[in-house]
């Protein structure tokens, strides 16, 4: 068996790693921070250490058994991160975090700290640095609130809905509202930073009132 001391050096690197990951997630308000992070990291560990030792004590080599069942386990964790809200599907990140989290918990069990801790740092590049790349490539969209209102009678609801099909992207809450010759859209929509300078030029013209702004959404 391993000593008592080597067990528990394991166990807090792996928690510890879970806790840097908890923090990130907290500081960026997302849900799995750092209590449930710290959780999968240190019961991934656990599992490990137990099914080699188990495997040693019964003579059964087979340890792959617990670390592909903790895949699942990981997997129904992560799937009560995902949520459909509106037509769209938020938390897909996190359910991602939690799977890697999971994985560097088996690492550190497993002995390995370097490889584990190479993990962790990737993974918080992934959910901080690589949000600076998306923006800067116009890669991230997010989800806002449009209302338009035409004061002159302009047919805007055939006008935005051919701007959005052509961008591909599709409108969620979609509202019409009329008042005599004026006319007012609201809707939602995940669109890129380009994407909204082009619906300001098309739909924005004179006589017409704009408004934009973040929509609520579960965040990921």
């Amino acid at each position: 068996m391993l000593p008592l001391t080597t067990i528990i050096a394991r166990l807090a690197w792996a928690a510890f790693l879970g806790a840097l990951l908890g923090i990130e997630r907290n500081v960026h308000r997302r849900p799995a921070g750092m209590r449930t992070s710290f959780s999968v990291c240190l019961a991934s560990a656990l599992f490990t250490i137990v099914s080699v030792e188990l495997a040693k004590a019964t003579g059964d080599a087979s340890t792959t058994r617990i670390a592909s069942n903790i895949v699942q386990g990981i997997g129904f964790l992560g799937a009560g991160a995902i949520i459909r809200d509106r037509g769209n599907v938020t938390g897909l990140t996190t359910a991602a975090a939690i799977f890697v989290a999971a994985a560097i918990g088996m690492a550190a069990g497993g002995g390995y700290y370097a490889v584990s801790a190479i993990g962790c740092a990737l993974l918080l590049f992934a959910l901080t640095g690589l949000i600076y790349v998306e923006g800067w490539l116009g890669l991230k969209a997010r989800g806002m609130r449009f209302r338009v209102e035409s004061l002159q009678g302009a047919d805007l609801v055939q006008d935005t809905h051919n701007l959005f099909d052509g961008m591909r992207v599709p409108l969620n809450d979609f509202r019409v509202t009329t008042h005599g010759e004026a006319q007012t859209v609201e809707f939602d929509a995940n669109v890129t930073h380009k994407q909204q300078e082009k619906i300001f030029a098309t739909l924005c013209r004179r006589g017409m009132n704009c408004e934009m702004k973040p929509a609520e959404r579960p965040p990921e």
